[in-house]
């Protein structure tokens, strides 16, 4: 079992940047792969971006391309998420999600078998 907690959200002009963490715990990722999803309200939760954990191999959202980075650090088994250029339409809690075995590209939710509780990302305009 993973356990995710994640932190960096926060209030932030449009324009701006955030970093997001998501620190993992209980096992070793090596044959994971990690999320980030996001749910605004009144909205189904949309996918950000997705990396293997072994080799790095990342995906987006169309939506973040371009903005978004995701990456890893093996050593602290944190994921991050650095948003940069954020939109009003960025506001939403932010969930990091684990899924292990074969790699994949999904934008699915019910994919991904462990989520963290959430940080809330404010964007103003």
């Amino acid at each position: 079992q993973v356990q995710l907690v994640e932190s960096g959200g926060g209030l932030v002009q449009a324009g701006g940047s955030l970093r997001l963490s998501c620190a993992a715990s209980g096992r070793t990722l090596s044959s994971y792969t990690m999320g980030w999803f996001r749910q605004a309200p009144g909205k189904e939760r949309d996918f950000v971006a997705s990396i293997k954990w072994l080799g790095s191999i990342t995906y987006y959202g169309d939506s973040v391309k371009g903005r978004f980075t995701i990456s890893k650090d093996n050593a602290r088994n944190t994921l991050y998420l650095q948003m940069n250029s954020l939109k009003p339409e960025d506001t939403a809690v932010y969930f990091c999600a684990a899924r292990m075995g074969s790699y994949y590209q999904t934008k699915r939710g019910d994919d991904y078998a462990y989520w963290g509780r959430g940080t809330q990302v404010t964007v103003s305009s």
